[in-house]
């Protein structure tokens, strides 16, 4: 399971609140370029930019957006922090242990329907010490500045901090941009980032690493899609006897 959750509008849908199993990437963090079946496939690129610790899919809680005003929004949500999506309804039974993740968001955007493609924000999460997650528990901040040119051009400049919390990096910034030619279909992202990783997941004494992507995303019909994908790792702290390592990938996606 990933989502199964009730989803309820308020003040003329200015207010949402969702309540149920849910995906915290739904709604910590968004990001229009952040999903692996449509954009970037690495971490870095993706909710948190590896510095957030983020509870598996179905994970048991609630979450609530609002339309401050016109331009500012604000974001919050408070979910188990261990969830397994294979038996879900365990998390009912885990909710009252005390192992949380939070989190509230505060952004800026030109209009609620822009959220995901044209906005910045601050986010703040903190998730307890978890025996079911083995996590240590931590907090962070993530800070995002993405602006939609022209429909046609994404730039983006993503980071983040964690103090702990079981996350990859304890730094992290990425920096890149989406490109969908004008009555084209078609989309190409390319992105790099610099991160530091994170002593308490990976011991001490790494080097930083460096992670670059370039996707081209194919739209061969409404429903069809395939995606040619190539990365470069520099670096990668559970690869310390690679300096460098090159993946090579294809996505292909039938959405019905």
């Amino acid at each position: 399971m990933t989502n199964f959750y009730w989803r309820q509008k308020l003040s003329g849908g200015k207010v949402t609140v969702v309540g149920g199993f849910l995906d915290a990437t739904d709604y910590f963090d968004v990001f229009a370029l952040a999903s692996p079946w449509t954009g970037f496939l690495n971490f870095a690129f993706s909710t948190g930019t590896t510095t957030a610790f983020l509870p598996n899919d179905a994970t048991l809680g609630i979450a609530a957006g609002a339309m401050l005003s016109e331009t500012v929004y604000a974001i919050g949500g408070l979910t188990n922090a261990w969830s397994d999506p294979t038996v879900p309804f365990r998390g009912f039974e885990t909710f009252g242990d005390g192992e949380y993740f939070k989190s509230i968001e505060i952004g800026m955007t030109p209009g609620n329907g822009r959220i995901k493609f044209d906005n910045t924000h601050v986010s703040f999460w903190h998730d307890d010490e978890s025996t079911q997650a083995g996590t240590p528990g931590g907090w962070g901040l993530n800070l995002q500045y993405v602006r939609y040119l022209n429909e046609k051009w994404m730039p983006f400049l993503r980071a983040g901090y964690a103090d702990e919390g079981g996350s990859l990096m304890e730094s992290s910034v990425s920096a890149g941009f989406g490109y969908q030619p004008t009555g084209s279909p078609n989309l190409l992202g390319f992105a790099g980032n610099w991160g530091k990783p994170n002593e308490s997941s990976w011991g001490e004494g790494l080097k930083d690493q460096y992670t670059f992507e370039l996707f081209y995303r194919i739209q061969l019909a409404e429903q069809i899609a395939i995606t040619p994908d190539v990365q470069l790792l520099l670096d990668a702290p559970n690869n310390p006897d690679h300096g460098s390592i090159w993946m090579y990938g294809l996505r292909a996606r039938i959405a019905l």
